[in-house]
């Protein structure tokens, strides 16, 4: 059975490249092909006859020639294939999912705002593609807050002890024994707890910070457990911490390797994937990559 690639989309830009960089060590890591790919988008105006009788010629783009030039040198650099397709990017990007396991692709492109940190194509393919997606940002972002503090290699993976994913968890300890890196799941519990009271109503009974916190690193310890014996060589450990679950992904990911997030289930009243407000704030925010996982698909 062939081994599935690790898809890098490129366009020219410094980010493509950036992408591509992260998409051949990734592919050297899982002993998989490379496949490079530029999506053209066509004008509006472009004859449908004409597209549909002369096909993209991938030997003469010079996109995908700045690729092969990037890569010449590369000893390192896995077997890869290069393909060129016309359509709109933030259409056809998804869909090199389906026969992907891993999507990679720089946080903007050409195309855009200046000031965007993540374009649309990005924001697209993170919420659609069938397979994880890794989204490289730009070089110098700034974050706030404090995070583990504690040395790499490390890879973040967040952790919803209300939801968990077991996908978003098996790439991430998948990933960590990859690169040899310690695992961090992050877990942040809310604190301080909502209090809505209703006119009349007696003020509930004060909650104890410390008997909440160990009962969500209890709960994240159980998730933890069956991922850790299935890859033993793997340092796991919870980091819990109170407030905001896309604060402290961010403040992780100043020093991170990876930051890996989960992209919600489709629900009965909203059949259209979504992405979730934590996944997107670490797609704009993270100083490091960050992969989208999709979740496990459900059982029949």
């Amino acid at each position: 059975m062939s081994t599935l690639p690790v898809v890098a989309a490129v366009d020219g830009s410094d980010d493509g490249l950036r992408a591509l960089d992260w998409a051949v060590d990734a592919a050297r890591r899982r002993g998989a092909p490379l496949r490079v790919v530029h999506v053209r988008q066509y004008a509006a105006w472009a004859r449908l006859d004409t597209l549909a009788t002369a096909p993209p010629d991938a030997a003469t783009d010079p996109v995908l020639d700045g690729a092969r030039g990037r890569l010449a040198d590369r000893a390192d650099a896995p077997p890869a294939e290069y393909v060129l397709l016309e359509g709109a990017p933030s259409a056809v990007l998804p869909e090199l999912g389906a026969t992907a396991q891993l999507l990679v692709l720089g946080s903007r492109g050409r195309g855009g705002f200046a000031g965007l940190l993540l374009g649309s194509n990005g924001m697209a393919a993170a919420r659609d593609a069938e397979c994880p997606v890794v989204v490289v940002p730009r070089p110098g972002r700034e974050v706030h807050g404090e995070g583990p503090g504690e040395p790499g290699p490390f890879v973040v993976a967040g952790l919803n002890v209300d939801s968990p994913d077991e996908a978003t968890l098996a790439f991430a300890f998948t990933e960590a024994a990859l690169r040899g890196a310690h695992l961090r799941a992050a877990v942040a519990y809310p604190w301080p707890p909502p209090a809505w009271l209703v006119p009349g109503e007696l003020a509930p009974p004060l909650i104890d910070q410390s008997a909440v916190e160990s009962e969500t690193r209890s709960l994240a310890e159980g998730f933890l457990a069956p991922h850790r014996a299935r890859h033993p060589e793997v340092r796991a450990d919870a980091y819990v911490v109170p407030g905001d679950a896309a604060g402290a992904l961010v403040a992780a990911s100043r020093d991170a390797d990876l930051v890996v997030v989960g992209r919600h289930r489709r629900r009965l009243l909203a059949p259209a994937r979504l992405m979730g407000s934590v996944t997107q704030a670490v797609l704009l925010h993270a100083a490091s990559p960050v992969a989208v996982v999709p979740p496990t698909p459900p059982q029949d």
